[in-house]
């Protein structure tokens, strides 16, 4: 496809990418309702969270496979339709079993969502992948932003199951976009591989071959996990430590969208004047500095709302100035596997953050310890990783031969 697309096609990509927040974020503010309707331990309440995380994770890696050989659309489409069946039986379920059915079925089909918005950029923007990754990111936020304070008043309104009603309309609307709007970027004959004994599993070899591969994406699954335990813990420490209702929990929220964004709009601003290396790092020291910052303040007994969810921000921001840079330099390493790549990069994100939410539900004990440890611990592993491109580039910046020197 050589010309260039439309607005509406810009408009379906970032629309596409609200199908992650409206399984994931929609729920935080359901789980302390969760928790305290059908009895549940603070462990097993975030289970019913991170459990989409896994199976999201997983489903990324599928869609990024099959997107390289069969094509975007018809995968892309058949993800929509699995996330509104997941949808519609976690809406009318009337037991914990139907609705835990319904939670996995939906998060499978949103996994679909920002792998193959991610792998269509690569396919269609081509040199200005970093400005449309931070454009669609910035879109992406509008999830974030909106879905906590909804499901927080439609939880106070009409309880916790209502939620999954406005996923499915707001599912609707975006599948009937996508089916219009969004065309063939990938077409299967030119996606399927040229040596017909490659493996999927040939594919990720491939491409973890490449260490800076590798740190990209392990830094954007740490990163994410330190936003996510962050957002998850103070949605139950509102709930049950400060006895806020789930309607403020959304308000508070909004700051880390809101960093998000801003981190985004920096980036939209640098666009390629920086090397992906250094971006990374940037995020990934803003990262700790954040969570050193937030588990002294709150270790030494200030707990606000406001120092429960102001490092969020910071952490967002920290996100949006790396996130575009680690995915667009983890697509960049093998053109012709970006699906794969795309699918690798959202599962560790995913991964990474339910991991780590699931371990902050076992440390749990009422108090902000258990989050300072877990955030601490994801902070110094998005570091190590986020410097480790960075050095090598240095490294082999330093073993070049000086510009203008001849060999004779």
């Amino acid at each position: 496809m050589t010309s260039v697309p439309g607005p509406l096609f810009a408009l379906a990509l970032a629309s596409i990418s609200l199908i992650g927040p409206l399984a994931i974020h929609l729920f935080m503010p359901v789980i302390p309702a969760v928790r305290v309707a059908l009895g549940l331990s603070e462990a097993y309440a975030q289970l019913t969270f991170s459990i989409a995380l896994f199976v999201m994770a997983f489903a990324t890696l599928v869609y990024g496979s099959l997107s390289d050989r069969y094509g975007r659309r018809p995968v892309l489409l058949s993800g929509l339709c699995l996330f509104l069946i997941g949808s519609g039986i976690s809406a009318f379920a009337d037991s914990v079993t139907t609705l835990v059915v319904g939670r996995l079925i939906q998060a499978v089909g949103a996994g679909c969502g920002v792998t193959l918005v991610r792998a269509i950029a690569q396919d269609v923007y081509g040199r200005n992948l970093v400005k449309a990754i931070a454009y669609l990111t910035m879109a992406y936020t509008i999830g974030p932003m909106v879905a906590p304070l909804v499901g927080g008043i439609l939880i106070d309104a009409f309880g916790w199951r209502s939620v999954f009603f406005f996923a499915l309309g707001a599912g609707a609307l975006i599948s009937v976009n996508a089916y219009l709007a969004v065309f063939e970027s990938r077409p299967p004959s030119k996606s399927r591989p040229s040596r017909a004994g490659r493996s999927v599993l040939g594919d990720y070899v491939a491409l973890f071959r490449h260490p800076t591969f590798t740190c990209f994406v392990l830094q954007s699954g740490f990163c994410t996990a330190s936003f996510l335990v962050t957002a998850t813990a103070a949605s139950s420490l509102m709930k049950e430590m400060l006895h806020r209702p789930s309607a403020e929990f959304g308000l508070y929220f909004l700051l880390f969208p809101f960093g998000f964004l801003s981190g985004n709009f920096v980036t939209s601003r640098i666009g390629t004047r920086n090397a992906n290396e250094t971006m990374v790092l940037a995020g990934s020291v803003v990262v700790l500095i954040t969570v050193l910052a937030q588990a002294c303040v709150q270790l030494s007994g200030y707990v606000t709302p406001l120092t429960l969810f102001t490092p969020g921000f910071f952490l967002s921001f920290a996100q949006g100035i790396s996130l575009p840079y680690a995915q667009a330099g983890a697509l960049e390493t093998n053109p012709k596997l970006a699906g794969t790549a795309a699918g690798i990069g959202v599962f560790m994100q995913n991964f990474a953050g339910a991991l780590f939410a699931q371990l902050y539900g076992l440390l749990a004990d009422g108090t902000v310890l258990p989050l300072a440890e877990v955030t601490t611990l994801a902070g110094i592993l998005s570091l190590l990783v986020g410097a480790a491109p960075f050095v090598m580039a240095r490294r082999r910046l330093s073993l070049s031969p000086p510009a203008g020197r001849g060999s004779g």
